[in-house]
């Protein structure tokens, strides 16, 4: 028996087939819609990757040693990089030491300053000073300047008004009689103390008088011992110890900071107890300290760099001063110097060196 296809069927078979070759096209089409899509979308982020990205040039100038400044200066670099600063891939530091000689500070301000930073960082009055001679657009920050304002280098703390801001350490005058009146709880017997200052450091006039009031109040003759360099050291304890002081406070600047140690061995040596607002002087032996974090101010002054390479200007940063102070206590020192430290005033002290 002969079987044969209906001619219907073979035109709906045809139809499907047309059908199917549309359908076939058109996802041919969505595909490569799709994949020229994707192409031009990774070519876009391809290009976007591809753009530089920028690259902040920050300086630091410092009296210090590389070596005596690297606690402070891996503090601030530290407090850079918690804010996405990473250097070699966003940062590059241009890092400068003057290694003691403040002689040698001018010129190396002009090398930082010829390299068209964005920002300078930098610490101490001679360091600032030396910066705002070498420029007067660059932003500088400074971390513990003495008296910006009265040394000329900013026109109030709240308002700048110039190319310097951060932060100054000359919270209040009274932090050098707070020490002497800790002194005093320590020494209950105490008549006689020495103060070695580098007089010509700006903003120890009210902190002079500060403590002048209250040796008066506590019954305490007053000595006031200058150190300009550091051949004035060795000469110093010799004129303290010829006044028969009794204990003494440090009233310095760089001078005093840059030989610390040697301060501290020779107290040690003349069994003489001695005092600065720095805890680096207890870490190098001072019987104890009260004043700033000098860590907390390098920490705080990478905000103040984040700021300007974000576009503020530092005219409009206000400076800030430390409103928080500690207390250290170096209690091996005291052993040594054959000094008992009173519970009630080791029990106030925030870190005690054993």
């Amino acid at each position: 028996m002969r079987t044969e296809s209906h001619p219907r069927g073979q035109q709906r078979s045809r139809g499907e087939s047309s059908r199917f070759k549309v359908s076939a096209l058109i996802a041919q089409h969505s595909v490569l819609v799709f994949t020229l899509g994707a192409m031009l979308l990774a070519l876009s982020f391809s290009a976007q990757a591809q753009q530089p990205v920028k690259m902040h040039r920050v300086g630091l100038l410092a009296l210090a040693t590389f070596d005596q400044y690297a606690p402070l200066r891996e503090v601030l670099e530290g407090g850079l990089r918690e804010l996405g600063y990473v250097e070699g891939q966003n940062i590059v530091f241009e890092r400068r030491f003057a290694n003691g000689r403040t002689e040698g500070l001018s010129d190396l301000a002009t090398e930082l300053v010829r390299l068209k930073l964005d920002v300078i960082v930098t610490g101490t009055n001679s360091e600032i000073a030396a910066l705002k001679h070498a420029t007067g657009t660059i932003p500088i920050v400074m971390v513990h300047a003495s008296g910006p304002v009265e040394d000329g280098f900013i026109t109030s703390l709240a308002r700048p008004g110039g190319n310097i801001t951060g932060l100054s350490m000359t919270a209040s005058p009274e932090l050098l009689a707070k020490r002497l009146e800790i002194l005093k709880e320590i020494l209950p017997r105490l008549s006689r103390a020495a103060v070695l200052r580098q007089a010509n450091v700006p903003g120890r006039v009210a902190s002079h008088s500060a403590i002048e009031d209250a040796a008066r109040k506590l019954g305490v003759t007053l000595q006031f011992v200058d150190v300009q360099s550091p051949n004035d050291i060795e000469r110093a304890f010799t004129a303290m110890i010829r006044n028969r002081a009794e204990a003494f406070l440090i009233s310095g600047g760089p001078v005093t900071w840059m030989r610390r140690q040697q301060i501290a061995e020779l107290a040690l040596k003349n069994r003489l107890p001695g005092t600065h607002s720095l805890r680096e002087y207890t870490e190098a032996g001072l019987l104890f300290s009260y004043g700033v974090n000098l860590e907390a101010l390098f920490w705080r002054a990478a905000t103040y760099v984040d700021k300007i390479l974000k576009g503020a200007k530092p005219a409009d940063l206000p400076v800030e001063q430390p409103t928080k102070f500690e207390f250290v206590v170096n209690l091996k020192t005291a052993k040594q110097i054959g000094l008992t430290i009173p519970p009630n005033v080791l029990a106030r002290a925030d870190k005690v060196i054993r």
